[in-house]
């Protein structure tokens, strides 16, 4: 089975139900939640967030929850040179994988840190710090860390396979460490997945290791190989385009982990149905998006 699902929303009554009820209607088998927004600190209690339920309905529909993916927010940055702010992005993403646990999640996808202060070194070694910091406030916890490549916007840290690895070797728990490998971001940060893919591929193995890949999100770029900005595409219209894409989804080697798309809206609509529909057909749809404009009934 295909393991493809996309990022959906977890709010209003039905939460974290809510979130597989979407996933069905796209047609996904798995999908990634973020726990609350992903710009602040507000959460719902747990006793809110309907994970029985949710459970329940995957138990009972194609989605496996040991697929599913948390998405960290983005306001945590384990390397900023402040020591509360640093303090504060510990406690909170110690919080985030306690309800990832409450929520029957085993990974949570984060986005290693920005270097603020441009000390690369230094903010490598700060992410590791809190990392492992989270992993000791969590002794119990099977939850992963997923460290996301970065397309290096800014002072991101994680735009090579280099510093990624520099990262995970200073791990103590090495079982709870991993990689997202983001198409999208990869483009960017410059490796040539369109016209070197098995290359690139070799030289991540090289540096870090492919079994370190637990989730892959499948996005295309709006921008040409090495531009460091991230801005994404939906399938098969931008510079990767569809065959590359395509190639990574059904990769025998990613088989059994998931891949989730995080592509763009069109007109305010999900494009995720039609998107994965077209992937398990595995043939593009060059006017897709007019499909999706015109799909409002």
């Amino acid at each position: 089975m295909l393991i493809l699902g996309s990022h959906v929303s977890l709010s209003g009554n039905e939460m974290y139900l809510g979130s597989v009820k979407e996933a069905l209607s796209y047609g996904a088998t798995t999908m990634m939640v973020y726990t609350g927004a992903p710009q602040n600190t507000i959460r719902k209690p747990l006793k809110d967030m309907r994970i029985d339920e949710a459970k329940s309905l995957m138990q009972s529909s194609n989605i496996d929850i040991n697929h599913v993916v948390v998405h960290a927010p983005y306001i945590i940055n384990l390397a900023n040179p402040d020591p509360e702010k640093r303090s504060f992005a510990v406690e909170f993403l110690t919080k985030e994988i306690e309800r990832t646990d409450a929520m029957g999640v085993n990974q949570v996808v984060l986005h290693p840190g920005s270097a603020v202060g441009l000390d690369r070194i230094q903010a490598i070694q700060w992410i590791a710090e809190g990392i492992n910091q989270v992993f000791n406030n969590t002794p119990n916890s099977k939850v992963r860390i997923a460290l996301e490549t970065m397309a290096g916007k800014g002072n991101e840290v994680g735009r090579t396979f280099e510093e990624l690895k520099a990262i995970i070797d200073l791990i103590e728990n090495q079982a709870r460490i991993s990689v997202c490998f983001d198409t999208c971001h990869v483009h960017d940060a410059g490796y040539d997945l369109k016209n070197n893919y098995e290359e690139v591929l070799k030289q991540f193995n090289t540096v870090v290791g492919l079994n370190r890949i637990s989730v892959i999100h499948v996005n295309d770029t709006k921008n040409e190989l090495g531009a460091h900005k991230d801005r994404h595409e939906n399938i098969g219209f931008g510079h990767l385009g569809f065959d590359v894409l395509i190639k990574i989804i059904f990769d025998e080697r990613f088989k059994n982990i998931p891949k989730i798309l995080e592509t763009p809206y069109v007109d305010g609509l999900p494009p995720y149905k039609y998107e994965i529909e077209m992937i398990k057909n595995r043939k593009f749809i060059d006017n897709l998006k007019e499909v999706i404009k015109n799909s409002i009934e």
